[in-house]
């Protein structure tokens, strides 16, 4: 974003090198402020990721837990059902 016009009133109270510097300094806070700008939304951006990546492991991890629970569980009832079938064979 540049400055292209700067009134004339402007231009003759400052002189043409002083509304040059004007103009300058102008544009070059514009440019910070862009700059600042795009800074501070990379930042919260990167930190809303950290914070989603963060909040997915924990989800991923209370999942693997349960499955792995529920894993157990099936393995057990599959024993148990098949000690118990194997007893009623050999019974006879």
């Amino acid at each position: 974003m540049s400055i292209v016009l700067l009134p004339e009133i402007l231009r003759q109270k400052l002189g043409e090198d002083g509304a040059r510097e004007l103009v300058n300094l102008l544009n070059a806070s514009a440019k910070n402020n862009k700059e600042d700008t795009l800074e501070f939304v990379a930042e919260r951006i990167e930190r809303r990721l950290a914070e989603t990546k963060a909040d997915i492991e924990a989800r991923i991890s209370a999942m693997e837990t349960r499955l792995t629970w529920r894993l157990f569980a099936f393995w057990i009832g599959q024993a148990a059902f098949f000690y118990g079938l194997v007893k009623v064979f050999l019974a006879k």
